[in-house]
């Protein structure tokens, strides 16, 4: 099982790079996101793998970071996604982002991926809403749960957030940045159960 390269890039195509270590070169398919990462680093460069192993092949996919690979991995559990549908999520969608649209409901985040339509995107955020908490991300998403809140967050109708969430998004705004910005609200102390202290809050969030 390869777990880690370390090398010089010697080829970069639209969804692969070369990776020359030792004298020997690895394709690996990567996301657009650590693609991108990996033109501005330059010079010797450091990939955690994960290994695809099929009847007829096998694929090496490669990540930036744990959080990427621990996406990827999450993703491929969904029915339907496989690797490649994986990667196209995780080029325009970072865990963070994930994460967010994973907690929020919010399927058309999913969709912006290259052949990822409504019913797949649906069925990722579906399947990941209990599972979510395995992603190992940070800022935006991490607060999105308010405290004591469960992985998909007190969004539910009929919760004072649920009832902020819908106010927010009547005024034209994603599910997914209303449900962030709540999240960062509470986070910083608005009170989680008056109406409209929390929509004035999450509206100063959206206003930063």
């Amino acid at each position: 099982m390869i777990a880690q390269l370390r090398g010089a890039i010697v080829q970069t195509d639209q969804n692969s790079v070369i990776i020359d270590v030792g004298g020997v070169g690895y394709a690996v398919t990567v996301s657009g996101r650590t693609q991108g990462t990996l033109a501005a680093a330059g010079g010797t460069v450091t990939l955690l793998t994960d290994m695809q192993v099929r009847e007829d092949s096998m694929t090496l996919y490669g990540f930036v970071d744990s959080s990427e690979r621990d996406a990827f991995r999450l993703l491929v559990t969904v029915q339907g996604v496989g690797a490649k549908a994986a990667m196209a999520i995780l080029s325009v969608l970072s865990p963070d982002a994930l994460a967010t649209a994973i907690m929020a409901g919010d399927k058309a985040m999913v969709t912006r991926a290259d052949g990822v339509g409504p019913k797949l995107a649906q069925r990722v955020v579906n399947e990941l809403a209990e599972k979510v908490g395995a992603l190992p991300v940070s800022g935006m998403a991490a607060s999105a749960a308010p405290a004591g809140a469960g992985a998909a967050g007190d969004s539910s109708a009929g919760s004072v957030a649920g009832d902020a969430m819908s106010a927010l998004e009547n005024l034209g705004y994603g599910r997914a940045e209303a449900h962030a910005a709540i999240g960062r609200a509470r986070s910083e102390g608005a009170d989680g159960d008056d109406l409209s202290a929390l929509i004035a809050a999450a509206l100063q969030q959206l206003g930063r």
